[in-house]
């Protein structure tokens, strides 16, 4: 993802009770007339647009009822439909804080300051990680085995703390307040330790 180029300027889809993480996938569809503009404008340019949880009722000027920090996401795959709307998946690629809110834009449309995941220190990086993994498959003891079994397969083909942090939040998390807490928490180490107290309660 770092040889990825993130627009300074970007689309946003506001969103109730929707966190995206970088690294998780998710399904929209597409169907209010300004976001199929933002969606046709991304796929004519970089494919990038960004995720933003609203806080409140939506008015006006994003920055009164979104929050401060949202993910830009790829859009791996779109299919519009005979109506005019499209079902598309969005790939999480990177936590950003929206500096400035564009007022004449047609959709919502925001300057983006992006917030690299980086864990320190670099030394615990694999005691964080196996950290991760106790307290994943912890998490899913009650789970069928199949379950299970996927779980700590991903869980071993990621050696990035941060990266694995994220997919675990992105999966277990379903608690809008919890899943945008994580998402703004800027050290990764602190997610880290919040994660492995959570799931292993």
């Amino acid at each position: 993802m770092s040889s990825l180029h993130i627009p300074e300027i970007c689309g946003a889809m506001l969103l109730p009770d929707c966190t995206l993480f970088p690294h998780g996938g998710l399904p929209l569809h597409i169907y209010e007339p300004r976001y199929r503009q933002m969606l046709h404008d991304a796929l004519e340019d970089s494919c990038f647009f960004a995720v933003a949880c609203l806080t409140g009722e939506e008015t006006d000027d994003p920055a009164e009822c979104t929050a401060p920090v949202g993910t830009v996401g790829l859009i791996r795959a779109s299919r519009e439909m005979e109506d005019g709307s499209s079902n598309l998946l969005l790939h999480g690629v990177i936590r950003v804080r929206f500096t400035e809110w564009i007022q004449d834009a047609s959709y919502p449309k925001a300057r983006l300051s992006p917030l690299p995941a980086i864990f320190e220190p670099e030394s615990q990086s694999e005691a964080a990680i196996e950290s991760l993994r106790e307290a994943a498959e912890s998490a899913t003891r009650q789970l069928p085995e199949e379950v299970r079994n996927t779980v700590m397969e991903m869980s071993q083909q990621i050696d990035d703390p941060a990266i694995l942090a994220d997919v675990i939040c992105q999966q277990f998390l379903h608690q809008p307040e919890e899943r945008q807490q994580m998402l703004e928490t800027e050290s990764v180490a602190a997610r880290i330790a919040w994660l492995c107290r959570e799931l292993a309660s």
